[in-house]
């Protein structure tokens, strides 16, 4: 199924429809500040296991996922004085950051050092599904075997077909992933340059 939202101000009734596939473990796909992304509800093994499948991805590496915002994160890890005020700094937008997960995190998202990738995309459609769910979304990138991304979702669904059961268009998204930097133990490390700029952590 493929619904258009807008992107800019979505329409309730929609989001609604999209949350209800999410909290009966449904695979959605759905645009970010950066790429496509596909998620599920992060308290669904089974809908979690299943996207392990279609990226065909080593449970050994964990998927990330998205908050709806800072004091959502604070719930899903251990979030320092530095840690707040660099995420307060740069979120909403383009990066993921690595933090230690708290209890509330299901085991298979966290990696053997108990850590986290949680974004807080600077979309409204994805801060209006976390919102609707109650609970953050998985987010790992819609993309081909050879790691080409999808700009055009129109296309991503006929890629994917039936293995995801809704896909959002929101329109064409930047096509570059999100910089990825760690904040674990207040030492920020820069594990990828994407769209958000570094420039402060090197």
């Amino acid at each position: 199924m493929l619904i258009e939202i807008n992107p800019k101000n979505p329409q309730p009734r929609l989001i609604a429809q999209a949350v209800n596939v999410l909290s009966e473990g449904g695979i959605i796909a759905y645009p970010t500040d950066t790429i496509y992304g596909i998620g599920c509800d992060i308290m669904n093994k089974k809908a979690i296991e299943k996207i392990y499948r279609i990226k065909r991805r080593d449970k050994n590496n964990p998927f990330s996922f998205i908050c709806a915002d800072l004091k959502h994160i604070s719930d899903y890890a251990k979030v320092s004085n530095y840690a707040y005020k660099t995420m307060k700094r740069l979120l909403p937008g383009p990066y993921t950051f690595i933090l230690e997960g708290s209890r509330m995190v299901p085991k298979i998202m966290l990696t053997k050092r108990k850590t986290a990738g949680i974004r807080v995309p600077d979309h409204p459609i994805c801060i209006s599904l976390v919102e609707g769910l109650g609970n953050p979304i998985i987010s790992t990138s819609a993309n081909m075997p050879d790691g080409e991304t999808f700009n055009d979702a129109s296309l991503l669904h006929e890629y994917f077909g039936i293995s995801i059961d809704l896909v959002i268009d929101g329109g064409p998204v930047s096509g570059e992933v999100s910089s990825v930097i760690s904040l674990i133990d207040d030492e920020p490390e820069i594990f990828r340059k994407g769209l958000g700029d570094v420039s402060s952590f090197e």
